[in-house]
C-alpha cells in the first residue's frame, strides 16, 4: 500500500525516528485525513479538475486547493501532479481516492445508521443505465442495508419509459435525462451536461440530401428532437444505425458510419463535434423526479439520501 509505504520510506531516509512500526504508527497517530478534504479530493477527480470541482461544490478554487494541501501535508507526499499533459493524480493521490472512497462511505453510513428511523414500505424506483452505474448504486445498497424492512425495486429504462411510468403511478421516483427547459419546479437537478453532433473526423458529409444518422431506439428522445426540431430546421436525417447503447454509437462514430447526438461524457478524442449545418442540440440535465404520490416517510428517506449524497460531491458521479 503506497501510502503505508510513503510513511515507511520517510522513517528509512531519517524524517522519522527509526524504530521500526512502532514509530510509524506514533506518527500516524499524530495526523489526521479530514472528511471534508477528502470529499473535496473525490470530487476534483469526478469533474476532472480543481477548477470544475470549485464551480460544482460551489466554493473557490483557493479553498479546493487548500484542501488537498491540507491532505498532502498530512501525508507528507504529493496527491496530484500539476503537470499539464500528465495524469492528475500521483499513485499516492489514486491510492487514497481508494482509501476515500471506503471512509466516507462508512463515515456518511454510521450518521445515516445513528440517526435513522425504523421504516417500512416498499418503493418503485427508475433508473437510466448510466445512473445505475453511477453512485447511485452505492447509495442504494446503503440504504438497503440501513432501512432492511423497506423493499426497493428497481427498473432500468429509457428516460422517456421512465417520464410515462411515473405519470402512469408505476413508479414512485425516477433519476432520468430532461433537456433544460424541461426541468419542472418539483424536479431536483443531480447534474447538467451539454449535447453535441459528433462525427468520425474523416467522415465526408454530403453537401445535399439527406445526412446518415447513428441513432438510439425510438424510446429516445434525443432522437424525437433530431427528428422533429432538427429536420425543421433543414438538416435532413436519414437513420443508418440504430442501438440502445450508448458505446455502441460512439463506436459506429468513430468507424465513420454517421453523426450522432451524444452528451459530452460519452465523447472520445477521436470523435469530432459538428457545429455547422445542424441545429445545437439544448442542453440536458439528470434529475430527480418524484410521482405525485401522497406523503411516504420511505419514499422522502430515499429521495433525501440521493440528494444529500450528490450535493456534498457537487454533482452525480456517472460512469463514461
Amino acid at each position: 500500500m503506497k501510502l503505508h509505504e510513503t510513511l515507511c520510506q520517510r522513517a528509512h531516509h531519517g524524517t522519522l525516528p527509526l524504530i521500526g512500526e512502532d514509530s510509524v504508527m506514533v506518527d500516524l497517530k499524530s495526523r489526521r485525513l479530514e472528511i471534508d478534504a477528502l470529499r473535496v479530493l473525490c470530487a476534483v477527480q469526478q469533474h476532472g479538475g480543481i477548477t470544475r470541482a470549485a464551480e460544482a461544490l460551489g466554493i473557490t478554487q483557493s479553498a479546493v486547493s487548500h484542501k488537498v494541501r491540507r491532505l498532502e501535508e498530512a501525508l507528507d507526499c504529493p496527491l496530484m501532479t500539476r503537470r499539464a499533459g500528465g495524469p492528475m493524480f500521483t499513485a499516492a493521490g489514486r491510492d487514497l481516492l481508494d482509501y476515500a472512497d471506503r471512509i466516507l462511505g462508512l463515515h456518511d453510513e454510521a450518521l445515516l445508521s445513528l440517526t435513522r428511523k425504523n421504516l417500512t414500505g416498499r418503493i418503485l424506483l427508475g433508473l437510466t443505465e448510466d445512473t445505475a452505474l453511477s453512485d447511485v448504486a452505492r447509495i442504494l445498497a446503503r440504504f438497503r442495508r440501513l432501512h432492511p424492512h423497506v423493499a426497493v425495486r428497481t427498473k432500468v429504462r429509457m428516460s422517456l419509459t421512465l417520464r410515462t411510468l411515473l405519470e402512469q403511478g408505476e413508479l414512485d421516483l425516477a433519476i432520468l435525462q430532461v433537456f433544460d427547459h424541461e426541468v419542472r419546479p418539483t424536479d431536483t437537478v443531480l447534474l447538467r451536461e451539454a449535447l453535441h453532433w459528433v462525427r468520425a473526423p474523416d467522415l465526408a458529409l454530403p453537401d445535399s440530401g439527406p445526412l446518415p444518422f447513428l441513432s438510439f431506439d425510438d424510446a429516445c428522445f434525443y432522437r424525437q428532437w433530431a427528428m422533429d426540431i432538427g429536420q425543421d430546421e433543414g438538416a435532413l436525417l436519414e437513420i443508418v444505425f440504430e442501438c440502445s447503447s450508448a458505446a455502441g454509437i460512439a463506436t459506429a462514430v468513430e468507424a465513420g458510419m454517421g453523426i450522432a447526438l451524444l452528451n459530452a461524457r460519452h465523447l472520445r478524442p477521436s470523435m469530432e463535434i459538428v457545429d455547422t449545418r445542424l441545429p445545437a442540440p439544448p442542453n440536458l440535465s439528470y434529475i430527480l423526479r418524484r410521482s405525485r404520490r401522497a406523503h411516504d416517510l420511505a419514499l422522502d428517506s430515499i429521495a433525501a439520501a440521493i440528494i444529500a449524497e450528490v450535493t456534498r460531491m457537487g454533482g452525480l458521479a456517472l460512469a463514461g
